[in-house]
């Protein structure tokens, strides 16, 4: 293969996360974004030690399983990657990629692992309960949009009218906002010239009680400007929504960087939170507090973990849950621990967690709002068991030395990324553990991310405990 060269040919597999592999003339080519079976077209972009990556120009056959996709930008907005194949054979890739990435590392085992497949999403359509919608324009200069990003673009913005991971309440709020907006004749906010007003529209229903937040982000610009912000809230009131609006926010964000925050948040209608149920708990999720996407596919796999967690005794043992979030997994712990100790980056997640517990009738739950690196050195109380759901780049090399060497017999790891996950299992096999089971959790249909299980206990096989 050569750089710039234009070449076809038949992409054979997809390595996580969505890396189609096409070999041509024995060498294999890197095309993100092919699926199996499909006849692609690319050009070769970079060769880097032997190992070429191509830009994907055009799928000149369609694989054999390939179906309609029931949304007409497919391909175009960035969104989504398997919407063009069944479900089950989505579920297939996506088994294949995390089984073979922990394979690679857990052949060093003295014992094999048991792989128990993946977990289907009991909603393999319209399953979240969260979108950020981007104002910008389909092109340059075009009509004003409101939707995703295109495909490989920074800049691009698809309306994605009829988009299928949302039920047809985002749509329509989608859909009338940007109609709203268009009559009124308001600019965007332009990333590289600094300037415009609208930048972002956040919503948020909760599948189990269909309460809905909805949350305009612009610039502080349009914050005195109360006749279109009493408007606005109106013209949301007056949808026709199958859930229940609980709250109308404006966020005033003036950062030159392109992510949604708040500066200033203006309360237009009801509250700035609404409620969601998880087997059987009550949680208040505010508009930027982290929860997990697919309610649905979250309950799958929280009760995957409780079931890799086991038999934590009479009650007798102390939990860490470490990256613990709204405090989610904490609060399933613990009715059978004797304390459950939370450690959360974000503030705002702590405080939920907080309330979430004594909503919930939990008085064993502590939440400590830090750093994991930094907090474990304050907790006086040694864990005897350790439950990790870390961000997606993984732990910290440093924090994982620390969680290591409290020599916890069992641990649970719940991983959104499964290449940061194999990483760190790279340590925890060094350090004499073991992993015992794993399974994958589709909470993602139709995208390139898949979350998995790992069940891990320490075995010696004298390796030296610590990093």
């Amino acid at each position: 293969m050569k750089k710039g060269q234009v070449y076809q040919g038949v992409c054979e597999r997809v390595d996580f996360p969505n890396k189609g592999i096409v070999t041509i003339e024995d060498k294999t080519c890197v095309v993100k974004n092919a699926l199996p079976g499909q006849t692609v077209q690319f050009r070769v972009n970079k060769i880097r030690k032997g190992k070429a990556e191509g830009a994907l120009l055009a799928v000149v056959e369609k694989a054999p399983v390939e179906v309609e996709p029931k949304c007409s930008f497919f391909g175009m907005c960035g969104g989504c990657t398997y919407l063009s194949l069944p479900y089950e054979e989505q579920l297939h890739i996506k088994e294949e990629q995390v089984h073979k990435l922990l394979d690679s590392v857990l052949c060093k085992q003295e014992s094999p692992y048991k792989w128990e497949g993946i977990k289907a999403s009991p909603k393999p359509h319209e399953y979240r309960n969260k979108m950020e919608f981007s104002f910008g324009d389909e092109y340059k200069d075009g009509p004003l949009a409101l939707g995703m990003h295109k495909r490989g673009s920074f800049h691009d913005i698809v309306t994605v009218k009829d988009c299928h991971i949302v039920d047809g309440d985002y749509r329509l709020i989608l859909n009338s906002v940007l109609e709203f907006f268009q009559k009124k004749g308001l600019p965007y906010y332009h990333r590289m010239r600094h300037d415009g007003i609208l930048r972002h529209l956040l919503v948020r229903k909760a599948v189990k009680t269909e309460e809905i937040l909805v949350a305009l982000v612009t610039t502080s610009e349009l914050a005195s400007n109360e006749e279109l912000l009493q408007e606005f809230k109106d013209m949301i009131l007056a949808l026709p929504l199958q859930g229940k609006v609980a709250g109308i926010l404006h966020i005033s964000n003036d950062s030159l960087a392109d992510v949604v925050q708040s500066d200033a948040t203006r309360v237009l209608y009801g509250q700035d939170y609404f409620f969601e149920e998880l087997l059987g708990l009550k949680f208040k999720v505010s508009t930027f507090s982290f929860f997990q996407t697919n309610s649905l596919g979250a309950e799958v796999l929280y009760t995957t973990a409780r079931e890799y967690i086991g038999d934590l005794g009479q009650g007798e043992k102390i939990v860490y849950d470490l990256y613990s979030g709204t405090g989610t997994i904490a609060q399933l712990m613990a009715p059978v621990a004797r304390q459950v100790i939370g450690v959360e980056i974000v503030e705002e997640a702590v405080e939920a967690a907080k309330e979430n517990a004594a909503r919930n009738g939990l008085n064993n739950c502590t939440f400590l709002a830090g750093d994991v690196l930094k907090t474990l050195d304050e907790i006086e109380e040694k864990p005897d068991f350790i439950v990790l759901d870390p961000p997606r780049d993984g732990i910290h090399p440093k924090a994982l030395a620390k969680i290591v060497n409290y020599g916890v017999e069992h641990m649970v790891y719940i991983s959104c990324k499964p290449t940061s996950l194999v990483r760190d299992l790279e340590v925890f096999l060094e350090a004499g553990y073991q992993v015992e089971r794993a399974c994958a959790v589709d909470q993602f249909p139709w995208t390139a991310n898949v979350e998995c299980v790992i069940q891990m206990q320490y075995c010696g096989f004298g390796a030296k405990k610590g990093v």
